[in-house]
């Protein structure tokens, strides 16, 4: 964190920002990612917290996001894909969204795209997956081992087509794309979400308006709370005399 505080603090005259990527460790096995263990929870907050302190105080800034190109969708990662996939998206997109710092959408997230469905390791196309499919097999796990970390973890998870309708390949072109779409097109695309003011988009939106409406939310600072809850994560927003609260 302190290299970043030269890089993206407020006279340093160099980035705008910085993009931290540790909170997206803490579902590996130190640094290896190529394993199936549980979330850490606690390690989760830790580093959020920690980051969001530490960066404040050294009037640095940071960048806020839960996914990119190399990542799995946060809804399958953090949250859930069933009953609660709405509501694990809307909660997802609350934490990143009222943090101090410039939050980041990543194509698809907006309508709570989920990981890949492929079910053989043909459809996948991530050189980095293909490779370790091999390399896990070589460690002595089976073939349907490898492959379930591989549908986890894997890069193509974020790389798929951007879902923007029921049509064929989620109406992303009329030929046929470089890696496959999942087959929840028909259900979750831009389309079917545009209107519904329930949708995962238009939440997304109210999350966007109220950055720009709220200096509290854009400029406060960060105090959590309750920090060792097992199953809650909350902090406070403070701008001034202005104070607001969350948990999730």
């Amino acid at each position: 964190m302190e290299n970043c505080f030269g890089y993206a603090g407020e006279d340093s005259h160099e980035l705008s920002m910085v993009f931290s990527f540790h909170h997206l460790k803490v579902d590996f096995m130190g640094n290896e990612k190529w394993v199936l263990v549980p979330t850490d929870f606690q390690k989760l907050k830790d580093i959020l917290f920690s980051w969001q302190i530490g960066m404040a105080k050294n009037h640095a800034w940071n960048a806020v996001f839960w996914c990119n190109h190399d990542q799995p969708r946060p809804v399958s990662r953090f949250g859930d894909e069933g009953k609660y996939w709405k509501k694990s998206a809307k909660m997802l997109a609350t934490i990143i969204h009222g943090l101090r710092g410039t939050p980041y959408i990543y194509q698809g997230e907006e309508i709570g795209m989920t990981n890949t469905d492929f079910a053989d390791i043909s459809q996948f196309r991530d050189v980095e997956s293909l490779n370790h499919y091999e390399i896990l097999q070589q460690k002595g796990l089976s073939k349907e081992d490898a492959f379930r970390i591989i549908q986890i973890h894997s890069r193509d998870n974020g790389r798929t087509p951007m879902q923007w309708n029921g049509e064929n390949y989620g109406g992303f072109t009329k030929g046929m794309p470089w890696i496959g779409v999942n087959e929840n097109y028909s259900k979750i695309n831009a389309q079917s979400q545009l209107h519904d003011e329930t949708s995962i988009f238009n939440y997304y939106k109210k999350l966007v308006a109220l950055r720009k409406e709220l200096d509290i939310i854009a400029y406060g600072d960060i105090r959590p709370l309750d920090v060792r809850h097992p199953s809650i994560i909350a902090y406070e927003r403070i701008y001034g005399e202005e104070k607001n609260a969350g948990s999730l």
